[in-house]
């Protein structure tokens, strides 16, 4: 059995999975605002799960921001009460045990890559498009983390195309994240002169007879498809799989790789753009396969 951990800005999701993937126990607990307070829930969740299955199991957490290879501390966090915490080291101190962390969209993209959409895939890159965007690549069915522990954060990298001067919270400007999150397409909609929407709004709206909604969801459409094919270009993945709120959207699936032909550097490009086989439960079990990785 193995134990995975999805460490959220809200809630703290604990899976126990056995060897061939069934889910053999499931918690969920509201993330506490405190440092001290998480890693006491994430211990007291994995002591009731264990209890749950009857056995000691091992433990992978996945989470905002990425593992220091020098500090090993967390870095990058969007939950800035880890930021600077030695998150894995405390973690194994209280469980007595090895624990293994990951970036959340590395979980996420581990997942869909071992037996998720991506099962058939050598290369994988797995994107989180919904409050952040966040991206992770699977080879192999291996993690790829970089020597800097930061490969596939392709959110906070610039937008190649369609960009108009918007400052990200990490403190650069035009970061894909900035125009790719929930937020983004709402603002996008605002600027262009529409009201104040939410997503689902704004979508129903570009699927109906509004020319404005369907105008500012084709150039999101173009803009996820210039940022995607930066990524076809460097790493050429078979898969790329969506996950998070907006991976919900089921015209992505169709517009965007008519539009990233524009920009991938091949005369045809089979990169098969899918949504997640697991939804919101890709981050923790992927959490749990890193035992496997």
């Amino acid at each position: 059995m193995k134990l995975g951990i999805d460490l959220g800005g809200t809630k703290i999701e604990g899976v126990v999975m056995s060897s061939e993937g069934a889910v053999l126990a499931k918690e969920r607990v509201a993330t506490p605002r405190s440092y001290p307070a998480i890693i006491d829930a994430i211990a007291d969740l994995v002591f009731r799960l264990e209890a749950t299955v009857g056995g000691r199991v091992s433990v992978g957490v996945g989470g905002p921001g990425a593992e220091s290879a020098v500090t090993r501390r967390i870095k990058n966090s969007n939950t800035e009460c880890i930021n600077g915490k030695s998150l894995r080291d405390d973690l194994s101190a209280r469980l007595v045990r090895s624990v293994r962390f990951s970036n959340d969209a590395n979980c996420f993209a581990l997942s869909e890559a071992v037996d998720g959409a991506g099962e058939s895939a050598d290369v994988v890159f797995g994107v989180i498009l919904g409050t952040g965007v966040g991206g992770g690549l699977v080879v192999n069915k291996r993690v790829l983390n970089g020597v800097n522990g930061i490969a596939g954060e392709w959110g906070h990298t610039p937008l190649p195309n369609f960009k108009e001067g918007r400052r990200c919270y990490c403190g650069r400007q035009d970061c894909i994240e900035t125009y790719l999150c929930g937020a983004g397409l709402v603002r996008s909609y605002s600027n262009a002169g529409g009201g104040a929407l939410s997503v689902p709004e704004i979508v129903e709206r570009a699927t109906g007879d509004e020319a404005l909604a369907k105008s500012v969801f084709d150039i999101y459409c173009k803009q996820l498809a210039s940022a995607l094919a930066v990524v076809i270009n460097i790493v050429d993945p078979a898969i790329i799989v969506l996950g998070g709120g907006l991976s919900n959207i089921k015209m992505l699936y169709e517009a965007v790789p008519l539009h990233w032909n524009d920009y991938v550097f091949s005369d045809e490009c089979v990169t098969q753009l899918l949504p997640a086989k697991y939804g919101d439960s890709s981050g923790v079990r992927g959490a749990a396969w890193l035992w496997d990785n």
